[in-house]
């Protein structure tokens, strides 16, 4: 299979539509990551995501729409604060979770009674969803495990030869994934940190609790569980400076090509991956320089920043992750 890149016009939308409808795959740009997507309502469509990427059969999919969209037909009902929310956050990188009516495809929730649905920000993105007009599952446009994508490059070096078309939005800004909150009680709860934090929800409807998924238990979102956001070379994260610095010379040492990644350089001299000095720039940047960083480095020694709250807990989450490798990620 060639894959195509194409910018994003009349052209390149057209095509996007005829192999959507067709049950084929079309990664696009979103404000956060690019996503993989599908038509939500097609079996077989839906179940190619999970193989294409190696993505586990539990691990369920956000179904994405344009604006206009009538999501109604899709929830069984919402609480009173979810429309207080659309209208603070939405379009933008916000994923509402509601009781699912079963109108799309039993396997984009993996058996859970819920659907999670977002609408993005994202001109391309809005002008790929009015084009194919169905609610669209898109995870993240990266195999399983792998850092997120966040140009259409990054999409490429994945799925050359295994999907047929990728829409070239340009970079992501946003950085990380979405904020996955559940709706389905009478308080709100984020099941995945992203950049609407839980201070800007409790804002506008007056609380907002974290959900900590419990050992063993099925993933209500993405983001739950399951390795993830991993740089193809070793990686460590480190909370002190000085440590990071003798764990670089060691590497070099072993004739490593090590790289630090952090807000600034603790010593001159040194390969450093600079991430920025805000929670939104940390954001931004996390993706790019980890995947910058796996095609020069032999070793990425994170060090962890000392902001907290806010966007920098769902940059922590995925730092956290992408560094630590274990099995209780996403």
């Amino acid at each position: 299979m060639k894959t195509e890149v194409l910018p994003v016009n009349e052209q390149s939308l057209a095509l996007a539509k005829q192999l959507i409808l067709a049950g084929e795959l079309v990664a696009f740009h979103t404000e956060t990551v690019y996503g993989l997507g599908a038509d939500a309502r097609n079996d077989e469509a839906v179940k190619k995501v999970f193989e294409v990427k190696g993505r586990p059969q539990d691990n369920p999919l956000i179904s994405h729409v344009h604006t206009e969209y009538d999501i109604t037909p899709l929830i069984d009902g919402e609480p009173p604060y979810a429309q207080a929310l659309r209208n603070a956050f939405l379009p933008g990188p916000l994923t509402m979770v509601y009781p699912s009516t079963g109108r799309v495809s039993k396997y984009v929730s993996c058996g859970l009674n819920t659907l999670s649905i977002r609408v993005p920000a994202s001109q391309s993105a809005q002008a790929f969803l009015r084009a194919v007009n169905v609610p669209i599952v898109a995870p993240s446009a990266n195999l399983s495990k792998h850092v997120s994508p966040v140009t259409a490059e990054h999409v490429l070096d994945d799925f050359n030869g295994k999907i047929p078309l990728i829409l070239d939005g340009g970079a992501c800004t946003g950085g990380i994934e979405s904020t996955v909150l559940d709706c389905t009680g009478n308080v709100p709860q984020i099941l995945r940190a992203g950049l609407v934090t839980r201070e800007m929800i409790a804002s506008v409807v007056g609380a907002c609790d974290v959900y900590h998924m419990a050992k063993g238990e099925k993933p209500k979102s993405p983001g739950m569980a399951y390795k993830h956001y991993s740089p193809r070379c070793e990686t460590v994260l480190l909370k002190d400076a000085d440590e990071a610095i003798e764990r670089y010379f060691e590497e070099e040492k072993k004739g490593g090509v090590p790289y630090l990644l952090c807000t600034r350089s603790p010593k001159e001299g040194l390969r450093v991956l600079p991430l920025g000095e805000s929670g939104e720039e940390m954001a931004s940047n996390l993706y790019a320089r980890l995947r910058e960083g796996e095609r020069n480095a032999t070793l990425i020694i994170a060090i962890e920043p000392n902001e907290r709250g806010g966007v920098m807990d769902g940059v922590l989450n995925r730092l956290t992750r992408a560094c630590k490798g274990g099995e209780d990620e996403t």
